[in-house]
């Protein structure tokens, strides 16, 4: 008896036997049609890890998920056809033609290659311990002009491989008889004196603008959604529901977290070995690196003096550590260096420093109070503030001695998305005076900073090197503004925390913006104990 097949269970054979795009060609699609990789998960029944293990080419589609797949790549193929260009698209991503030397034309009418001076023909693209090419802060291609979020190993903007694209305007078709045009060898110098990079080119702005205001919108929504699933759970009850809220802050910022790097390639766990520095040498013992937490207090102010008749006023700095997530961060594996290797604009990480002496006991030492002298490690983000002070501007203190470093190339905008989406949800929460939401985002963002070092709490991410730098990061912005005050004429009595700066001597206002918004300051709260305003005396005035 023969056995009846369908046609469409004929289709489904010959799908299933027939050869996947490639990973490139399949994030492209994506990409196009503007869709998150949590949508087409959900679509094809799988999770949104495997599709992004499908889109780096880490593993092939399977069944089940496999068929659906294909059959969303073909209709996507048919909407956004790949862009007509000469020979295989694929295999021109990775020609290995050295980029400054045209090929020979095969026609005359055959336009040259774009040619850059030789100074940048040597550039490596800063790639990962799987080999991957690393993610950085977008800009224009120093070889093609081209925007591209990938950098080479000096930290410039640099597309991957040969994937660069070609200038907006073509060079004039040289003669056919002419030999191929070869860039000669030029100083560094000399090619910074002409920029050899062409117009920027926009890649796709407006539907990148959209899926970016969808994207925020979606994750809005899932915002929006867990505070009224636990009000509603809580019957009523805001501290039930707060409470629920804060329990599953840690898991809800990380699936918004790895949301807004949907299209990202990099992951972000910890590599196989970070430095011993880097690692808690025991639960009773203190961390090896120096976070420079300021707890400073004006010598020349005291609450015990026989006279208190000057007026202090107590500053409250608005979601510290959400300002601190815009901090250069290590995205490559950590080397090791010595002398002062490892310290440049792009690279991040850790430093062992001796400082220089700070002689200025009206300001707080960046270096916060420290019980012993000489050297110790200090985050990238310490390092950028004491090399500030000790500069022409604030002339404060001497360049600190770097004696070694473990340092990797940096982006200062890796965790930027996550940053401005959660600064949207509490200015929404804020001006709503929803307090459930304000207290959630909080919750959210003090604890992916808290759990993202050695923490049982969060076994998603393990990076001790940005734990560090996040929280410096958040203590030289508070120097910082300490500093500020102080050149503007105002009297700095106090600081401490991150959120604490105590002034005198006139009008704080003149010098910050008083708000709740996170570049603001407010008059702190009363608490029952301290006051947002009280009088302290001069010490022997």
């Amino acid at each position: 008896m023969i056995e009846k097949v369908s046609v469409e269970s004929l289709l489904e054979e010959a799908r299933l036997a027939k050869e996947m795009p490639p990973p490139e060609e399949r994030l492209r699609l994506r990409e196009a049609a503007g869709l998150t990789r949590a949508q087409v998960a959900t679509a094809v029944g799988v999770a949104r890890g495997t599709v992004l293990a499908w889109e780096s080419g880490k593993s092939d589609p399977t069944p089940p998920g496999r068929l659906p797949y294909l059959r969303l790549l073909e209709g996507l193929a048919e909407l956004h056809p790949a862009p007509a260009a000469p020979g295989d698209p694929i295999a021109a991503m990775f020609t290995d033609q050295p980029y400054g030397i045209a090929p020979v034309p095969a026609a005359a009418e055959t336009p040259a290659a774009p040619v850059v001076p030789a100074a940048f023909t040597g550039l490596e693209t800063l790639r990962g311990p799987d080999g991957r090419a690393i993610e950085g802060d977008p800009g224009p291609c120093v070889r093609c002009g081209v925007e591209t979020t990938y950098q080479s190993t000096d930290g410039r903007p640099l597309h991957s491989g040969a994937l660069c694209q070609p200038a907006v305007t073509a060079p004039s078709a040289p003669p056919a008889t002419a030999p191929p045009a070869v860039v000669p060898a030029a100083p560094v110098a000399a090619a910074a004196a002409v920029s050899p990079v062409p117009a920027r080119v926009p890649t796709r702005p407006q539907r990148r603008s959209k899926s970016a205001e969808r994207a925020e919108a979606d994750l809005m929504g899932l915002i929006r959604g867990a505070v009224e699933h636990e009000a509603e759970r809580a019957g009523g009850d805001e501290d039930a529901a707060l409470d629920a809220l804060v329990k599953r802050a840690i898991p809800d910022v990380m699936h918004l977290f790895n949301e807004t790097r949907a299209t990202a390639r990099y992951e972000y766990t910890a590599y196989p070995a970070l430095p011993d520095v880097l690692h808690k040498p025991s639960t009773k013992e203190p961390d090896q690196i120096w976070e420079a937490r300021p707890a400073y207090n004006n010598p020349a102010y005291s609450l015990r003096a026989p006279q208190k008749d000057i007026k202090v006023t107590a500053l409250d700095v608005n979601a510290a550590y959400l300002s601190a997530l815009k901090v250069w961060l290590p995205i490559g594996k950590l080397e090791h260096t010595t002398g002062s290797d490892g310290v440049g604009p792009k690279r991040s990480g850790v430093h062992l420093i001796t400082p220089a002496e700070w002689t200025h006991p009206h300001l707080p030492n960046p270096l916060g109070d420290r019980d012993e002298p000489g050297a110790l490690w200090i985050t990238d983000a310490t390092l950028r503030l004491l090399l500030r002070l000790s500069g022409p501007k604030w002339g404060l203190t001497g360049a600190p001695t770097v004696h070694e470093s473990w340092t990797s190339g940096a982006t200062e905008n890796f965790l930027d998305a996550l940053r401005k989406l959660l600064v949207a949800a509490r200015s929404e929460a804020i001006e709503a005076g929803d307090r459930l939401t304000l207290e959630y985002v909080k919750a959210m963002y003090s604890k992916f900073v808290s759990t993202m070092g050695e923490s049982q709490h969060n076994r998603e991410m393990v990076r001790p090197d940005w734990m560090h730098n996040i929280h410096a990061q958040a203590y030289a912005l508070h120097c910082g503004r300490a500093y500020k005050a102080h050149q503007a004429g105002l009297d700095v009595v106090a600081l401490k925390h991150t959120d604490e700066l105590h002034v005198a001597g006139g009008d704080w206002r003149t010098v910050f913006t008083e708000g709740r918004g996170v570049s603001e300051l407010k008059i702190k709260s009363g608490d029952g104990k301290t006051s947002g305003e009280y009088l302290v005396g001069k010490v022997g005035g």
